[in-house]
């Protein structure tokens, strides 16, 4: 199996910035795509942002300019740098990781960290 473990979230003022990662370990043969997912009261959990192994970076139109997700592939750790924070971008922050656990099975499987809360104040 794959464990993921969030730091990193807590309270800020509005234009603060806050620095969350997520370190993944156990039975890894290798991950694909790494992310972040956040989840608001009473709103379904929306996609932040989203980094291949290669760099390649998607991300919310409501965060761009603002968040920067990057990730150090040795570490299996994926990062996400939140600059000009709004009260909005309150919400629990859930790292994810698309990975294989051996070799001998091809597919990749989702896995999801516990979430981390962020909240803004104004």
């Amino acid at each position: 199996q794959v464990q993921l473990v969030e730091s990193g979230g807590g309270l800020v003022q509005a234009a603060g910035s806050l620095r969350l990662s997520c370190a993944a370990s156990g039975s890894i043969f290798s991950i694909n795509a790494m992310g972040w997912y956040r989840q608001a009261p009473g709103k379904e959990r929306e996609l932040v942002a989203t980094i291949t192994p290669g760099g390649y970076r998607e991300c919310a139109d409501s965060v761009k300019g603002r968040f920067t997700i990057s990730r150090d592939n040795a570490k299996n750790t994926v990062y996400l740098q939140m600059n000009s924070l709004k009260p909005e971008d309150t919400a629990v922050y859930y790292c994810y990781a698309r990975a294989r656990i051996s070799s001998s099975n091809p597919y990749y499987d989702d896995y999801w960290g516990q979430g981390t809360q962020v909240t803004i104040s104004s």
